[in-house]
């Protein structure tokens, strides 16, 4: 999970460098925002079908429909807008960022009373990027010396503050050379080969990751059919009505407010973008063993994220009805 969310970074960062789809800053103040529809519309539509149809006793699975399955999303957008366009990185940024709320979350919703967390072990994190910055002054281009010595310390702050460490390298990975000339942080040297440090990170771990998050998947979703309920169908419903809800609504607001969404990319897009964001699978399943004990009620939750996958299917359908061609 960490590499991939360097992974999920490496792909945003990118997307801020000069003629990228996130690039000048501003346009990345929209997917931030929709972020946030992105986290309380699922949140507030899992309450109120709770309330309607489900238990009390349901009411600590509020977190669950938070989460964005990163992958199986990106898969999704690109095979539905393309490689390249700009829904994509829009996407991706929402996704990193949902998840690192719903890591967030776990912390705060879901804490272990055994192990409280220690706050003042992150720091460590901010040794780890001054290393990171370092070995980017001093020009390495390898990624091993960032990955190895900065996302080991980021990883080892987070796990001793009693925080999960999938989001070592996120705050590593920015300090990476990239592919192109840029100012301040992403200034990259005029000696740098055709494949970055960014994309010999991204080309060398993504089948290994891709192959971890398969059996990540398959031995997280191991629960019977039996124990489908309301609680199932409340959890689905939470995830991909709820995303689009509160997704399109909160990034509307921002194009309202001046901020707006990424060139090329129309209101059509984000309602099939938000559609994407409501597969929760992997993600879901891992805050559904943080929400609920081993038992029916985890079955039932985890059968929900996994029904999520519909939320493929209702972009696809979206994007045929409006007509939105790959590009």
């Amino acid at each position: 999970m960490a590499f991939f969310f360097g992974i999920a970074t490496k792909e945003i960062v990118e997307s801020c460098l000069p003629g990228g789809a996130l690039n000048p800053p501003k346009k990345a103040v929209n997917p931030l925002l929709a972020t946030i529809g992105g986290v309380l519309g699922p949140i507030t539509v899992f309450l109120l079908l709770n309330h309607t149809f489900g238990k009390p006793e349901w009411v600590r699975g509020w977190g669950i429909p938070t989460a964005t399955d990163i992958a199986l999303a990106w898969l999704v957008a690109k095979s539905i807008f393309g490689v390249k366009h700009p829904a994509v990185s829009f996407l991706l940024l929402l996704a990193v960022a949902d998840d690192a709320i719903g890591l967030g979350i776990i912390a705060f919703g879901y804490p272990d009373p055994q192990h409280p967390t220690e706050w003042s072990h992150v720091s460590g994190c901010v040794i780890a990027m001054m290393y990171a910055m370092a070995l980017r002054i001093a020009r390495v281009q390898s990624w091993l010396p960032y990955v190895i010595g900065g996302g080991s310390l980021s990883w080892w702050a987070l796990y001793s503050a009693h925080l999960h460490p999938a989001l070592a390298l996120v705050p590593i990975v920015p300090f990476m050379p990239g592919p192109k000339r840029d100012i301040g942080l992403f200034e990259d040297d005029a000696q740098i080969r055709v494949h970055s440090t960014l994309e010999n990170f991204e080309h060398t771990m993504k089948l290994p990751v891709d192959l971890g998050l398969f059996f990540f998947a398959l031995v997280n979703a191991g629960v019977a059919m039996s124990e489908v309920n309301n609680l199932s169908f409340i959890v689905m419903l939470s995830l991909i009505a709820g995303k689009m809800i509160g997704i399109t609504a909160f990034s509307s607001f921002g194009q309202l407010v001046g901020f707006p969404l990424p060139t090329d990319m129309t209101f059509r897009h984000l309602l099939v973008a938000s559609a994407v964001a409501g597969l929760g699978l992997t993600v879901a399943l891992f805050v559904c063993g943080q929400a609920f004990a081993e038992g029916p009620v985890q079955g039932a939750a985890k059968m929900g994220a996994l029904f999520s996958v519909g939320a493929a299917v209702v972009a696809v359908v979206i994007a045929r009805i409006l007509r939105i061609k790959k590009s």
